[in-house]
């Protein structure tokens, strides 16, 4: 029994690590599972039999892969317009002093910490009151506005911790300032740039509430989920979030795989 315990207390912080981690994946593996079902009815909540139908036809249902389609091509230019943005601020931010910087600071955190219905009210307030008519660029305009804080934080924290020398050297060798910025700076800021990026277009796919208030008619993948089940959640649902989640775990496999490389070489 004492050794039972000695190694549980050895133990302890990797058990908990990997109970932390199951709990979060549960879920993902409920919509694994509930993937290959055959529902008798329209509502996929309970086991009725094994059936492959909705993976061999994931746009069987109207509308869903249309709206899927919005959600990736909101998700991919709200992506490339919070990243360009929020990378010139964070280098503002990081490198350089004036007089508003703690004010500016203040003003792109907000986003973060505000509700999210709070800032959905206030945009579609913002749209109405300009005469803007809801849609895929209402839609496009606020996950811009809400994603531009998260790349900002982590842009800023990856130029904060960069060694000023390096671009100094790079100086001191006769490189140009778009020289020194592209081949130091720039590859050197990369994976803070990419993490932004990322978490960026995982925040505008998966939004609800933003864009229910500014979407007007518009349906995204989001919302076509959460109207779907009011009337019974079609399995093709579960065979989309199950290839999504799947293909993030590849991506971060791929990423590990490849920054281990880069170690040993």
């Amino acid at each position: 029994m004492r050794a039972v315990l000695r190694w549980l207390r050895r133990h302890l912080v990797v058990l908990a690590g990997l109970a932390t981690l199951a709990y979060l994946l549960l879920p993902n593996l409920v919509v694994l599972v509930f993937s290959f079902n055959k529902p008798n009815g329209r509502f996929n909540y309970e086991w009725q039999r094994f059936a492959t139908d909705a993976w061999t036809d994931p746009c069987g249902v109207a509308d869903l892969c249309g709206s899927l389609g919005l959600s990736l091509q909101i998700a991919v230019w709200s992506t490339v317009g919070a990243t360009v943005l929020g990378t010139m601020i964070a280098f503002a931010l990081a490198r350089y002093r004036f007089r508003a910087r703690p004010a500016v600071n203040t003003l792109i955190f907000l986003p973060m910490a505000m509700p999210e219905v709070v800032m959905a009210a206030s945009l579609a307030t913002l749209f109405l009151n300009m005469g803007i008519r809801f849609g895929f660029w209402t839609i496009l305009i606020a996950h811009v506005m809400f994603c531009l804080s998260f790349v900002v934080t982590a842009v800023k924290a990856r130029v904060m911790s960069m060694d000023p020398r390096l671009e100094q050297a790079a100086q001191d060798l006769y490189a140009s300032p778009a020289q020194t910025f592209l081949r130091v700076t720039l590859p050197i800021a990369a994976p803070g740039i990419a993490a932004g990026a990322l978490l960026s277009f995982a925040l505008s796919f998966d939004d609800f509430i933003i864009t229910n208030f500014n979407a007007g008619s518009t349906v995204t993948f989001p919302m076509f989920v959460w109207g779907s089940a009011q009337r019974g959640t079609p399995v093709q649902i579960n065979v989309i979030g199950t290839a999504m989640f799947l293909i993030a775990v590849l991506c971060v496999l791929g990423a590990q795989l490849l920054s281990g490389r880069r170690k040993r070489s």
